[in-house]
């Protein structure tokens, strides 16, 4: 029987989701075929062999961030490490701390976490971002009470790929004594970040953004903060999230991480020419009007307005040729004008008719033929 061979589209939508690494696929796949112990029962060698992997992974994680081995927690994802982080703080501390500081443009895991604290007695300030997409320091620190908690500032957006100064929110949080968690899932990986230099106390991050499984995460927790847990029935990692470890997961997290740190320098710099080459040839076009251009960004993430056809249109006449973003996977359900667009003042015609497109390590060619599809 003949089979008509498939042509898919070329994938340029790294930011929602990566293809599973082979040398990921291979570290993993002992897991679920001989070394398939539960990592919690450890009186026998199946178990045992697990409980080693998951071990060995952790400390390979906590190494990646600069951060113990104890203070990294598994999770099924960032946005369970998000509800984890932000719930778990203020179901502890919520009497003495109820306020927390976020901004109008996080991930919606972190916006409707913060709508729900806000429904159960939580005090929220949404900072706005300029035009590029950043915050003012300034109106940070002035932002922070008394009686505030933490602040939840993402590392990169994951709609433009704008970096937050990071390191400047964590000096300010830690010389007004407020706790600093960031969403770092679309950095994580892509470029350093050490929790100590950063004065970061939680972040999270997600192993299907760096070429990993889907379905497993953590979030890193400095000693000493105590978080209300979210998941009960048997204390495991650390009695703060409880369920059988998912061993496999664990195991291809951690080793799409070492891959990701080995090749970061040159995995940046390759995708940051791709990426500038092709919005300079862009705009001298007139085909686009990049958004957040002025700010740091990660190297793989570009935003922009189509200035001669709506986006729709665009996505619609190369479905079969691309496959891009309009607005983020977590929306995709219904489109509307992204929320981090507007935040940084377009209006919802613009925002309407802008893309993301995202590069990664699978490219086919220097722009992926992008450019001649304007």
């Amino acid at each position: 029987m003949n089979s008509k061979q498939i042509h898919l589209p070329q994938y340029l939508d790294y930011a929602s989701t990566t293809p599973l690494d082979p040398l990921v696929f291979e570290a993993m796949t002992p897991y679920f075929l001989e070394d398939f112990g539960n990592a919690a029962s450890t009186t026998h060698t199946y178990g045992e062999r697990a409980a080693k992997a998951v071990k060995q992974s952790r400390q390979l994680i906590a190494d990646a961030i600069n951060a113990l081995p104890e203070e990294i927690h598994f999770t099924s994802g960032a946005t369970e490490a998000i509800n984890l982080a932000l719930k778990g703080a203020f179901l502890t501390y919520r009497h003495q701390n109820p306020h927390i500081i976020t901004a109008q443009t996080e991930h919606k895991a972190v916006l409707d976490t913060c709508a729900y604290l806000e429904e159960i007695g939580a005090e929220v300030t949404y900072l706005p971002v300029d035009p590029e997409g950043l915050i003012d320091l300034a109106q940070l620190e002035a932002s922070i009470r008394k009686d505030t908690l933490l602040v939840s500032i993402m590392v990169a957006n994951n709609e433009t790929g704008v970096l937050q100064e990071i390191k400047e929110i964590g000096k300010i949080c830690q010389s007004k004594g407020v706790w600093f968690f960031t969403d770092a899932t679309q950095a994580f990986g892509k470029v350093p970040i050490e929790v100590l230099n950063t004065s970061i106390d939680m972040l999270c991050f997600s192993a299907h953004k760096i070429y990993g499984p889907k379905g497993i995460g953590g979030l890193y927790v400095k000693k000493g903060i105590q978080l209300t847990p979210q998941i009960h029935g048997g204390g495991h990692e650390f009695g703060l999230r409880s369920g059988t470890l998912n061993v496999p997961g664990i195991v291809g997290l951690a080793k799409a991480t070492q891959l990701c740190l080995e090749g970061m320098e040159e995995t940046y710099g390759r995708l940051k020419n791709i990426r500038d080459d092709f919005e300079s040839e862009m705009e001298k076009a007139g085909n686009i009007k990049v958004n957040g251009k002025n700010a740091p960004r990660l190297p793989h993430f570009s935003n922009f307005q189509l200035l001669n056809e709506e986006a729709e249109a665009f996505i619609l006449r190369n479905r079969n040729k691309i496959a891009v973003a309009q607005g983020s996977a977590c929306n995709s359900a219904l489109v509307q004008p992204s929320h981090v667009l507007k935040a940084m003042g377009l209006n919802d015609k613009d925002a309407e008719n802008s893309i993301r497109v995202s590069w990664g390590l699978k490219l086919e060619s220097k722009y992926s033929n992008l450019n001649i599809l304007f």
